[in-house]
């Protein structure tokens, strides 16, 4: 696929200018014009990358997407926009969001068995497919690698799989982030995160809500300066404390391997870190401007990320009943987390967070808060989430040995 692009995966410096070229439209067309504020910048992103992959344009792969973006913006981005994430006051709303966490993870695994029962004449190795994917929809790319490696999944089966899952995962994100604008959920769901941004006075001078929220603000050389070292520097502190868990830890059982996974995981350990120091050095991270603005901007580059390796024609020619597969894995998320949150009255963002964080990760999820502006969720989600990487190994194998993988 690489090979018969116009840009060439190595080329970086053509990738990074039409990566910030849209990322850059997508925010000015937010902030300009009303269709494209209803619309949403992350959706725009989201399409731009969509169209540049199927028109053979750009690559679905290539080192400024894969090494740059998910290993150095990604993890710079998230402690940025933790700082203003004080732990003393967030413990309230994780409570929630777990429990509707668990209630999606019981629905990926309940919509798995339908999905095999469905199709397993259709799908190869489809007791293998349904162990893989419920430990990705309720973990991550750790939990698929390492349940894919414990069925013994032929690697044609995985790389279809992958495909199929990658221009879905681009599907589903563009529905959740359109779903707040839909009348239906509006009128059927508590909504006051929406509310809270939505409140903010649209004057002549910002054409849309979008604009008046990120009105501008002052900050300075100084500013940028200590929000990109006290980032760098949770990161780095971050990364070394996962590796000296990762190599302590001994993985001799599958409990020790669990508690491997979930201490040497550098996103998890990256939150705790981030929001230590938003908690215990609020008093003078309150005084530097501009970490939610660069941060922001930064998650958007990883927003146009994540429409990249969505390619149409792949999933047609090798993977169309896969695709099915995981569909119906992600509908049945989405009615567990919905018809739950409606019947015990949590809050639309709720909902939505706690799915995405099932299906996406906790990245995605924290990602989709970013931006709608839910600042106060971002936290609980990226905690919430990261909980996944620890069960979904045990669901995934729980499916595979029930189905027959």
């Amino acid at each position: 696929m690489t090979g018969t692009t116009l840009i060439s995966a190595d080329n970086t410096w053509a990738l990074m200018a039409i990566t910030c070229g849209w990322v850059a439209f997508s925010i000015y067309a937010e902030q300009t014009w009303t269709w494209a504020s209803k619309l949403s910048g992350a959706i725009i992103a989201l399409i731009g990358a969509l169209v540049l992959t199927n028109l053979n344009i750009i690559p679905t792969n290539a080192p400024w997407f894969d090494d740059i973006i998910w290993g150095y913006v990604v993890p710079l981005a998230i402690p940025l926009l933790l700082l203003q994430c004080d732990i003393r006051t967030i413990w309230k709303e994780s409570g929630k969001l777990l429990i509707l966490f668990l209630v999606g993870s019981v629905g990926t695994t309940v919509s798995a068995v339908v999905a095999f029962s469905l199709l397993k004449n259709s799908v190869p190795n489809a007791a293998g497919v349904a162990a893989m994917m419920t430990g990705s929809y309720i973990g991550g790319g750790v939990n698929f690698a390492a349940l894919a490696g414990a069925f013994e999944i032929p690697g044609e089966t995985v790389a279809s799989t992958t495909v199929a899952d990658n221009l879905l995962m681009a599907c589903y994100f563009f529905i959740l982030i359109a779903i707040p604008s839909i009348g239906f959920f509006r009128k059927a769901f508590t909504h006051p995160h929406l509310d809270e941004v939505e409140s903010v006075g649209v004057d002549e001078t910002a054409k849309t809500q979008a604009a008046a929220y990120w009105e501008r603000k002052p900050i300075s050389l100084r500013d940028i300066a200590v929000d990109f070292a006290i980032s760098a520097i949770i990161v780095w502190v971050s990364v070394e404390i996962a590796k000296v868990f990762g190599n302590i830890i001994p993985t001799s059982n599958r409990g020790l391997t669990m508690l491997n996974g979930l201490l040497g995981n550098k996103y998890l350990v990256m939150t705790t870190v981030a929001m230590a120091v938003a908690t215990f050095g609020s008093k003078h991270v309150e005084k530097t401007a501009g970490a939610q603005e660069i941060g922001t901007y930064l998650i958007y580059l990883f927003l146009f990320v994540i429409g990249v390796p969505a390619s149409i024609k792949q999933i047609l020619v090798n993977a169309p009943m896969l695709f099915v597969f995981c569909l119906i894995m992600v509908i049945g998320n989405m009615l567990f987390c919905f018809v739950f949150g409606k019947l015990f009255k949590y809050n639309l963002e709720d909902i939505i967070l706690a799915s995405n964080a099932n299906i996406g990760g906790p990245t995605t999820a924290a990602a989709m808060a970013i931006s709608k502006g839910w600042v106060k969720l971002v936290g609980p989600i990226m905690l919430v989430g990261t909980l996944g990487y620890v069960i979904g190994t045990y669901f995934g194998t729980f499916i595979g040995n029930m189905l027959g993988a």
